[in-house]
């Protein structure tokens, strides 16, 4: 006889709350009964890993750190599901800008233990999937994109002529992300208003130093001032060496944002024909870009396809039936 849905027991694990990990243990405490973990690597944190796993009749988690490593090994030992959402830095390899987790000789090994004795592997783009079976084969892969509550990020009053990016500020950051050609591409367009979203550390005077037209507005605690923005601005800019799938440009997106990309990982497949596309750091084609974006109708466009593609609500009805399939078995 099969539990029902809220009798089933799900430990989520996490080492951070963004806002993504966030959206999923939403939807899981809606249909289950669930505990969460906040895991931070100690022996007492193993202890209380151990006594989670056994509680529980499956674990979720996202990302691959030490702690995924401790959790499949005790799922295994003590024959529980796991399922491990990838996403991203940890199934990376971009050495040109010395990012990704499979740089290490050691980490490679410890994620393609995981991938390959993971209950179910959970891919948050095609892209995501892709660089998943470059390195191991896991005997439960699956394609679930991330997802944007179209309901709650959607158009509202009249577009400025405004671009925006979201991002932290630091020198891994600045490479990663490219903020510094979203600086430097701003000097090209004087009159129009350009801000980079996102909480910085000393590394913002490198930026400063590149540009003076742009708003630095630091961290934003609310979310309700972060969807204003993306309400107001005509553009939004992702300009990354490497996206695994682009949470803050979908959510513009579903805004009524034009967006403005690189031809980079998972961006042209969250983009699709709803923007425009530039060469990877090249500031003065990012700039020409964004003047045609700022002139152009594309916005409702870029919404309709985060509505048909990569909508909350059909992430929550995938992520329930994979559980459900994982624990019927």
């Amino acid at each position: 006889m099969h539990k029902r849905k809220d009798e089933i027991k799900i430990l989520f694990v996490y080492s951070a709350l963004g806002s993504f990990v966030r959206r999923d243990l939403k939807i899981l405490e809606k249909c289950f009964h669930v505990k969460k973990m906040k895991v931070i690597m100690s022996p007492l944190t193993v202890l209380r890993l151990l006594k989670g796993i056994l509680w529980a009749d499956l674990v979720y988690t996202w990302f691959i750190k030490l702690n995924t490593l401790f959790t499949v090994l005790f799922c295994m030992v003590l024959r529980k599901k796991c399922i491990i959402v990838a996403g991203g830095y940890d199934v990376a390899y971009v050495p040109e800008i010395d990012y990704g987790a499979l740089l290490s000789p050691w980490r490679r090994i410890m994620v393609k233990f995981v991938l390959e004795h993971a209950s179910k592997v959970l891919a948050v783009s095609g892209l995501n999937r892709n660089e998943i079976m470059r390195l191991a084969r896991p005997k439960n892969l699956k394609l679930l994109y991330n997802g944007v509550d179209v309901e709650k990020f959607k158009p509202s009053g009249e577009k400025e002529n405004l671009v925006i990016t979201v991002g932290t500020v630091s020198d891994s950051t600045i490479k990663v992300k490219r903020l510094d050609t979203f600086v430097k591409a701003s000097s090209y367009l004087p009159n129009v208003r350009f801000i980079l979203i996102g909480k910085y550390d000393s590394s913002i005077e490198r930026l400063k130093k590149i540009g003076s037209n742009i708003t630095f507005t630091g961290y934003i605690s609310d979310e309700s001032l972060l969807l204003r923005y993306y309400q107001k601005a005509k553009v939004y800019c992702q300009l990354s060496a490497h996206e695994s799938f682009g949470v803050a440009l979908a959510e513009a997106m579903s805004c009524c944002c034009v967006p403005v990309v690189t031809r980079r990982y998972a961006l042209p497949e969250v983009v699709g024909d709803a923007g425009f596309y530039v060469p990877y750091n090249d500031p003065k084609a990012t700039a020409e870009a964004i003047r045609k974006a700022l002139k152009s109708d594309k916005g409702t466009k870029a919404r309709e396809r985060i509505k048909k593609y990569f909508s909350l609500e059909a992430r929550e009805k995938r992520l329930i039936k994979e559980i459900l399939n994982l624990t019927k078995k």
